[in-house]
């Protein structure tokens, strides 16, 4: 059986597409392979900067022969029809078969396709893939018509077995497949003829080509992390441009240079993001006193001075670069340590537009900074404090450090505020209010941080629900998943139990008040005060009385200018983005293991705007019902459930009126009511504490006494009295397993 070896070698790759290129091969080829009957035993797939390559080995040396049974006319239709199907199949009458079925005798063929040598196959493949390769970007050169990432210089393409290797016979706009390939491009620029997968990577190592990259990218952090380890010094892990370096170099040579002591004193991520974005070098600290001090970069080849006339160029190039930095730097800081301060920021600010629906960034940061003074007492910060850090936390967008380089916003700001003599928490909250940003990312805990960072996130999603933009799809260019996300986890993982209902209300009212400005409806905004208000009393936040009278302070006059922000405004957009919340918690739960039903039985309960507790519910039910008595008690559940459905419904009332104890019949039946008594007695306080493992607890006792029920009592019962009484009896259940959780909606 022989193995197959392709090599694809061409200028350089860009190092961001080599690793799915190298995958877009392998399953190409292979795809193609087994579709035309050449199966195989394993395939790898490798790449470099200048060339992609594919091995499979165990593969069969021809597809095997196929034979094709199609069926026929009948035997006695019209000659032509006959002679029609003979030339679609390509035989005589004698080579047909003839059989007796239902319909008559119908004439079959049985059309045998022999098989085709392994060459012929991985040629039409091989070609197949290189015109169609999926290159994020291509590019055509010369006077061809094929296109590459970049000009595709030669193919290497062989069959090698034990009796020796075979090139394959392909050609594709002039460039025609052998078995050579070449070196290192300055180390060992000469061609290398190889016979097989073994051969090719031991000829391309002596000339100096290391092929895996994942050997290239273990070389790297070894000799990096050593050369540090030897200075008393560290290397600052970064995978994403561990790999992206890997893909710069087929030799990997890593050096260690030094960075100018007037930069030393640069905040650390400045230096880090500096010599990453702009050189690609690795940072490298003192671990006693957490400064970059060094930096380790990689050539692509050795050199007579051991890298020396290397480093210098690099050493000139940095500083040119953390020249830069600096002036921005010290620039910034002048500003925020003047009279006025980050305001400056701040009012910059104002000609720059958030979005063309919900105004500017300045006008952004006004609404974050209301909307967190509002939360402040809720999660137990400083609601002056929380506004200060509102109003500060993205001073530095306007920043020269944050222009030039946009994935420092935030943690520039906390510099900056900390500079201005602003409070840790003011200068933590910029830092912070961002996050989380991913599914792994911490969330703050600092209750300041907490207050900027939910008003953030809270602020984007009822401003995009205002204006109905809401993700659709698999799109979600504002990222408002995330922000959903961002708000669950605060809430959760800091244990905060509150309605979120006032924030989301606050923020579509601030929302609000900002179109109909912009409209010039100032009129207009009595109705979002009244909506504000029947929300704020359908939460029971306020009573029915203190919302009409709220209603009476105003000047309500709704004008056919905008009959869209009449009273259905609020409620519809309100309810879709609390709906919303809740799918996005399913996310969040699902992905720790809590099943899908379980979720929605919670949701479906009274006080599903608080998040945090119905997490906590959640949990506890998906811990009561993993087990043997939660698991047995939903059957028992829903058989109390359907036999007292189809009662009412059979008898046209409602089996609601409280069974009592005197009217039992069976020593079952009275170990029910006291298991009840006993269990309601437990659940009542427990849910009023929110103490819902208590709770599921003690719904999960009932298994056993609602089981010996069943097994000795017939609830249909021929005296009325007796029927009646248990049929109530099986409503107390119901009511007490519901008060907990909505399990009709638990699977099973």
């Amino acid at each position: 059986m022989p193995d197959l070896l392709i090599e694809l070698f061409s200028e350089e790759i860009p190092a961001r597409m080599q690793a799915r290129a190298a995958d877009d091969l392998k399953k190409l080829v292979t795809n193609g392979l087994v579709e035309a009957g050449l199966t195989y035993a394993s395939a790898a797939a490798f790449s470099t900067p200048r060339r992609l390559t594919l091995t499979v080995e165990g593969m069969l040396d021809a597809s095997p022969q196929i034979t094709e049974e199609r069926k026929g006319p009948r035997a006695d239709a019209p000659e032509k029809a006959i002679e029609g199907f003979l030339r679609g199949a390509g035989l005589t009458r004698d080579q047909l078969e003839e059989r007796d079925t239902p319909k008559g005798a119908i004439l079959f063929a049985m059309i045998k396709k022999p098989g085709r040598p392994a060459a012929e196959i991985v040629a039409e493949v091989l070609e197949t893939t290189i015109r169609n390769f999926p290159w994020p970007k291509s590019m055509r050169w010369g006077a061809g018509s094929l296109r590459w990432v970049r000009p595709l210089h030669s193919i290497l393409c062989i069959l090698s077995a034990e009796d020796g290797a075979e090139i394959v016979p392909v050609s594709i706009d002039g460039i025609t497949a052998g078995a050579s390939t070449k070196g290192h491009r300055f180390l060992a620029p000469d061609t290398i003829t190889v016979s097989g997968f073994d051969d090719y990577a031991a000829k391309l190592k002596r000339a100096f080509v290391v092929l895996d990259p994942a050997e290239r990218r273990d070389t790297i952090w070894h000799d990096a992390t050593n050369m540090a380890f030897a200075n008393g010094l560290e290397v600052v892990e970064d995978a994403g441009l561990l790999a992206e370096v890997a893909g710069l170099v087929e030799w990997p040579v890593v050096l260690m240079g030094r960075i100018g002591d007037a930069f030393l004193d640069l905040p650390p991520e400045v230096l880090q993001t500096s010599m990453k974005e702009h050189q690609k070098f690795f940072s490298v600290r003192n671990p006693k006193t957490g400064r970059i001090e060094r930096f380790i970069t990689v050539a692509n080849r050795t050199t007579a001075d051991d890298g020396a006339t290397i480093l210098a160029g690099n050493e000139k190039v940095l500083s040119a670069r953390l020249s830069d930095a600096k002036f921005f730097w010290e620039n910034d800081l002048r500003i925020a340590q003047s009279d006025a301060g980050m305001q400056v920021w701040v009012d910059r600010l104002s000609n720059v537009t958030f979005h063309n629906k919900l105004g500017t960034q300045a006008e952004l940061i006004a609404r974050i900074e209301a909307l967190a003074g509002e939360l402040a007492p809720l999660v137990g910060a400083d609601a002056d404090e929380a506004r200060e850090a509102a109003r500060f936390a993205k001073a530095d967008l306007s920043s020269e450090m944050v222009y030039e380089f946009p994935e420092l916003q935030g943690l520039m700001g906390s510099y900056y505020a900390r500079a201005a003599g602003k409070s840790d928490a003011v200068a933590a909250a910029a830092k912070e209010h961002y996050a989380p940003l991913g599914p792994s990312d911490a969330v703050p805990t600092a209750p300041v941080s907490v207050a900027v960072a939910l008003a953030e996130k809270i602020d984007k999603l009822t401003g995009f629900w205002a204006i109905d933009e809401k993700p659709t799809g698999s799109k979600d260019p504002f990222a408002l998943r995330r922000a959903a996300l961002g708000v669950i986890r605060i809430l959760v993982e800091n244990d905060l139990a509150f309605s979120v209902i006032g924030p989301l209300v606050k923020g579509l009212n601030h929302h609000a008040i900002h179109i109909l400005k912009a409209d010039g409806l100032d009129h207009q905004l009595a109705v979002v005060k009244m909506n504000e208000i029947r929300l704020l009393a359908d939460a029971e936040k306020i009573t029915e009385r203190r919302a009409l009278e709220m209603l009476d302070e105003i000047d309500f006059n709704l004008s056919n200018d905008r009959k869209d922000w009449g009273d259905d405004f609020f409620q519809e957009r309100f309810a879709d983005l609390l709906s919303f919340l809740h799918d996005r918690l399913k996310v969040y739960l699902r992905d720790q293991g809590i099943r899908h039903d379980i979720i929605d039985a919670c949701i479906a309960m009274e006080g599903n705007d608080d998040l945090t507790l119905l997490v906590k519910r959640a949990r506890a039910l998906s811990e009561t019902l993993n087990t043997d008595d939660g698991e047995n008690l939903i059957q028992g559940f829903k058989r109390a459930n359907n036999i007292l459905t189809q009662a009412e419904e059979a008898d046209g009332v409602e089996y609601s009126f409280g069974a009592e104890i005197k009217f039992a019949e069976t020593d079952e039946e009275r170990a029910l009511f006291e298991a009840l008594d006993k269990a309601e007695a437990q659940i009542k306080p427990a849910m009023e504490q929110q103490d819902f493992t208590t709770a599921m607890s003690a719904m999960a006792s009932l298994r056993g006494p609602i089981d010996a029920f069943f097994t000795a009592v017939q609830v249909n019962a021929d005296n009325g009295t007796v029927r009646r009484n248990r049929l109530n009896l099986l409503s107390r259940i119901r009511t007490i397993c519901t008060s907990v959780a909505d399990l009709t909606r638990i699977d099973g």
